[in-house]
């Protein structure tokens, strides 16, 4: 991949970035609940978008060069089964499905799996039939309809493994599936927060920087997977100290 002129980012940088994005966009949904149209949560929550961009271009970079693509299935799967306790925790989703709005019950950790799982079965079923493929895959793509960022996140994954070493199409293939995910949020969740997600153009600047090495910290591998629920966790911990077992969310 070729990068511009000037500083260099490597993954364990852009991974960083990404956590600290995060921690920004959920410790405001914390103090602001309900998503709310106002200069500080909008702010802070635009920030908050640069964090999803940058776990799809790793997930599709992680596909591409683990060793073991089984392994890594399994590890997606048991962090997205782990990541939905804390992530229902955090924001006060009921646990019950049948308790409340059918989007958004899980995180954006159960896409990732399920992206991942698309390419596999892509890469890795050569005596099945192309409808075949087709049809396991777009269950799993319909599978991520309840998860935050929902169909569009395995869309996008796919999308940006397939122009993998292009960024241009890579982010213009993942804007693509944003702006769906932002038409319909437009119409039946919150407009705010559709016309938020140009954020997510934010992370292009960054990706041009990254110098394709994954850093010397080989601990940061597994820092995001303790990171992402434990974060969750005290955001839930503080959530019921402060305003009891109510949802933060829309």
């Amino acid at each position: 991949m070729e990068t511009k002129p000037g500083f260099r980012l490597n993954a364990n940088h852009l991974k960083l970035i990404a956590i600290l994005a995060m921690t920004v966009d959920h410790a405001t949904d914390l103090f602001f609940p309900g998503f709310p149209a106002e200069p500080v949560p909008l702010a802070l929550h635009f920030i908050g978008r640069l964090t999803a961009p940058i776990m799809w271009f790793f997930v599709c970079e992680g596909y591409a060069h683990t060793r073991n693509v089984k392994k890594y299935l399994l590890r997606l799967g048991l962090f997205a089964i782990v990541s939905h306790f804390a992530y229902c925790f955090a924001f006060g989703i009921p646990l019950d499905p049948t308790t409340g709005s059918f989007l958004n019950r899980t995180s954006v950790m159960l896409p990732l799996f399920l992206a991942v799982l698309a390419l596999y079965i892509e890469d890795n079923t050569p005596t099945w039939k192309r409808w075949q493929r087709i049809t396991l895959q777009a269950v799993l793509i319909f599978a991520a309809l309840p998860a935050d960022w929902s169909c569009p996140a395995v869309l996008a994954v796919l999308t940006m493994y397939g122009n993998r070493g292009n960024l241009k199409k890579q982010m213009l293939g993942m804007c693509q599936w944003v702006l769906v995910y932002g038409i319909v949020s437009f119409f039946f969740v919150s407009k705010a927060y559709a016309l938020e997600l140009v954020g997510v153009l934010m992370v292009w600047p960054l990706l041009a920087h990254y110098n394709g090495e994954r850093g010397k910290a080989k601990w940061m591998k597994w820092f995001f997977y303790l990171y992402y629920p434990a974060h969750l966790a005290a955001i839930g911990l503080i959530r019921m100290l402060v305003y009891g077992n109510v949802s933060l969310l829309f």
